[in-house]
């Protein structure tokens, strides 16, 4: 598996080495019954595909947006392409037995799809026109572990109609542009980009113009969403330059940045519930072989933990209503690669303050 063109969210969710954990494994009606407050009815969603995750539901909830890589053909001593291992996007109705869609271009290495939120266009970073890029910059490599990602030179985010044509570019600056969403009028992308020497998170028009830095510190600062109401974002950084992720909240002007974690741990890819006021993030804090989802109250700190499998439960995110949680698993399918899981979400049991 290549992992020289691979964004920021790709190599976490896939292959992460085993670390020591004083944790007691728990039994497989420990798991469910534990992951029944919150979590009914999980089903895996992707099938068929060498690896998939980090996917988002379309604002009607009906569909939804996600990176795959396609299982390889078979063969006898395979002429891989460039790109073999690198993720495309896809769209497919949440439907049985619907088909999935290529609306990437197939080339390059593509991550961070997002639909506009009138469900008529998409967004996705690729590298598809850098055919031959610089060796990436790495952003992280933990010692003893596998646990690293790449920020392709050449990554820029481009939109397109829902099956992928009428492809626009809309960044262009040297290096990598990529983990871009929208804010909840569709006028404003929020994303990461190299363009000032250091990975920053800056907000542009939907076309791509005007943009401007609104979080810039020394180290990564990344994954950023606006909040359903569009007044606050949130994201991840790694202000310390120890590879341990912490969450941040901001206003869209990032004068009121604040901490939401402060530990010794990885906390990755935090994603509003549509009532403005939870989140849900993955954390190592249980092993960094097993990465699990917590849900916290960004204004009181509570917080509680939702999945308890062995192995990575990551990327979670909410459907347009909150009554669903879908997030990527490398422990759940069969086949132990990365696929996408969806499961009714019940807040109602939701911690409102913190534990002391």
């Amino acid at each position: 598996m290549s992992l020289s063109l691979v964004s920021s969210t790709l190599i976490l969710m896939a292959v992460v080495a085993a670390q020591p954990s004083s944790e007691r494994p728990l039994s497989a009606e420990e798991v469910a019954r534990l992951e029944a407050k919150h979590l009914q009815n999980i089903r895996q969603v992707t099938f068929g595909f060498f690896r998939a995750g980090e996917g988002y539901f379309r604002p009607d909830g009906k569909a939804i947006i996600f990176q795959a890589v396609p299982n390889l053909p078979a063969s006898v001593y395979l002429s891989a392409k460039p790109n073999q291992y690198e993720y495309q996007i896809f769209t497919c109705d949440l439907a049985p037995d619907a088909t999935p869609l290529l609306v990437s271009t197939g080339l390059g290495a593509c991550t961070c799809a997002f639909f506009h939120p009138d469900g008529k266009s998409i967004i996705f970073g690729s590298t598809h026109l850098n055919p031959s890029p610089r060796a990436p910059r790495t952003a992280y490599s933990r010692s003893g572990s596998r646990y690293r990602w790449s920020f392709p030179e050449g990554m820029d985010i481009f939109k397109a109609d829902l099956d992928g044509k009428n492809l626009v570019r809309l960044t262009d600056a040297d290096g990598y542009d990529a983990e871009g969403s929208y804010s909840p009028d569709g006028k404003q992308i929020i994303f990461t980009s190299f363009r000032g020497g250091d990975a920053d998170i800056y907000i542009m028009d939907a076309d791509g113009k005007n943009a401007r830095r609104v979080v810039q510190s020394k180290g990564y600062d990344g994954g950023p969403f606006f909040s359903p109401d569009g007044k606050r974002i949130i994201y991840r950084s790694d202000r310390k330059g120890n590879d341990l992720l912490q969450i941040y909240i901001n206003n869209t002007e990032g004068t009121a940045e604040r901490a939401l974690t402060k530990n010794d741990f990885v906390n990755w890819g935090p994603f509003w519930h549509p009532d403005n006021t939870h989140i849900v993030y993955s954390t190592s804090r249980h092993g960094h072989s097993n990465y699990e989802v917590y849900m916290m109250n960004v204004d009181t700190g509570a917080e509680e933990r939702i999945t308890y499998h062995d192995g990575f439960d990551g990327l979670p995110v909410f459907g347009p209503d909150g009554k669903q949680l879908m997030w990527t698993s490398n422990s759940r399918a069969t086949d132990r690669n990365s696929q996408l899981f969806i499961a009714d979400f019940n807040l109602a049991a939701a911690p409102q303050t913190a534990s002391k």
